[in-house]
């Protein structure tokens, strides 16, 4: 298999209109390579929580995190009929002292919702980081031109003079807008965290023994070795869906 169908997301509209870097970020070398680092960090913390797990086991999960092989993964899913069982075979394949316990207590969410939560973060930054190039280059156009006189509209007709650079703040400003709203969104963008099947966390309660305090440190210590300041207080099996409206307004509102 071809590096490119590693490192890039396929779609019909990709080819026309995504870039290289936001291909990267949806691809499947970032998607499994992400779930592999979200098995490191639970296993790190249950064995930090004091669950038997060698270090042997940690460290080949380590050395392991990038060593994807999806044709193999795509045998393993044929015969498992599951895509989170095959990588996790194939993950055991590459740390084979970890095969035990990767994803131990979790659920398919724990893997494919906080990748997502992950991956929007990024594709946010990336958005956001353009969003600056733009504004900068039209803060430029702004000075430069900001005493050539144009016509000013209203109702689609002409009224009175304004000028080219003040004409371009009005874009400017939507701009500075949208990094805003991003911003916001980045600040409240929360870890679905570890919350087992149905969010009652009880195959995590059952591994430590009914020991609460223990599954809310679980939680809190593998949001933290993925970056995330917080959890969702609460979850079913997924992340609340209205934060994916939330994300899709921000980026109806950049496209606007």
């Amino acid at each position: 298999m071809n590096d490119s169908s590693l490192t890039r997301y396929v779609h019909p509209l990709t080819e026309r209109y995504s870039s290289q870097e936001m291909q990267e970020v949806f691809s499947p070398a970032r998607r499994f390579g992400t779930w592999r680092r979200l098995w490191l960090a639970l296993a790190e913390a249950q064995k930090e929580l004091g669950l038997s797990i060698s270090e042997e086991a940690i460290q080949e999960m380590r050395n392991a995190l990038d060593g994807l092989d999806l044709e193999k993964a795509a045998e393993y899913e044929r015969r498992f009929r599951h895509d989170v069982m095959a990588h996790v075979h194939l993950f055991g394949d590459s740390a084979p002292a970890a095969r035990s316990i990767i994803h131990l207590g979790a659920t398919s969410a724990f893997i494919g919702d906080n990748m997502d939560l992950i991956i929007h973060r990024e594709a946010l930054k990336l958005v956001r980081a353009r969003l600056l190039r733009c504004a900068r280059a039209l803060a430029v156009f702004a000075r430069e031109h900001r005493a050539l006189p144009t016509l000013g509209y209203t109702h689609f007709q002409p009224a009175q003079p304004t000028t080219v650079g003040k004409r371009a703040t009005l874009w400017l400003q939507d701009f500075l807008l949208d990094i805003e709203e991003i911003d916001f969104r980045l600040a409240g963008l929360r870890f679905r965290g570890v919350k087992g099947t149905t969010g009652t966390q009880a195959s995590f309660l059952e591994l430590f023994e009914g020991d609460h305090e223990k599954v809310e440190r679980l939680d809190a210590e593998v949001a933290e070795r993925i970056g995330f300041e917080s959890s969702f207080a609460v979850t079913g099996q997924t992340y609340p869906r209205k934060l994916d409206a939330a994300i899709l307004a921000t980026l109806a509102g950049v496209a606007a």
